[in-house]
């Protein structure tokens, strides 16, 4: 006997449930004078607004150390839900959904010893979550960015708005889309 085989399952939308946590975005630990915003938009091959869409950050500290601390899903002792984070500990690590324009924001302070903040998506319709990097500036002497032709370059380059504040859209595929990485 033979067996047809099993369809390939997505990434998304299911993870709404369970993934994001209570101030997720909020890396920075509160009133810290040096955070800065991270926000976008996640937009479809035709341009839309991917309303349910999920983003994780990752990077190093201010003083460039990658340990983080521990303490991002915290969870109530008594009931077991997941109450967020304390607050007070920078752990390097955000998970954000879209809002219903697909719209995402991150709180979190400068990474350390990089220019960039490292980016997973997760979606409807991908069959594997999607790295890429939001990098604060224009490093010229980064190889990966240097390797890129200059169109594709800019597609990682957050805009810099007001104070402290950063806009990095990304593209899932077609006109202008984000460049993303693989990791072997």
């Amino acid at each position: 006997m033979s067996y047809a085989p099993t369809p390939s399952q997505t990434v998304g939308p299911f993870y709404g449930y369970a993934l994001p946590f209570p101030r997720g975005g909020e890396v920075a630990p509160a009133g810290d004078p040096e955070t800065i915003t991270l926000h976008g938009y996640v937009y479809d091959g035709a341009g839309n607004p991917v309303p349910d869409a999920l983003i994780e950050t990752w990077q190093p500290a201010p003083d460039g150390s990658r340990t983080g601390a521990p303490g991002s899903l915290r969870h109530d002792p008594v009931t077991g839900e997941v109450i967020g984070r304390d607050g007070l500990a920078f752990t390097g690590f955000g998970r954000v959904p879209t809002d219903a324009d697909g719209h995402w924001t991150v709180r979190t302070l400068p990474p350390g010893g990089v220019s960039y903040i490292a980016v997973a998506v997760f979606a409807r319709g991908l069959l594997h979550h999607l790295y890429t990097r939001a990098y604060l500036v224009d490093e010229p002497g980064d190889a990966f960015l240097g390797s890129l032709d200059p169109a594709r370059r800019t597609t990682l380059i957050a805009r810099p708005e007001a104070s402290r504040t950063y806009r990095f859209d990304i593209r899932l595929q077609g006109e202008g889309e984000t460049v993303f990485l693989e990791f072997q």
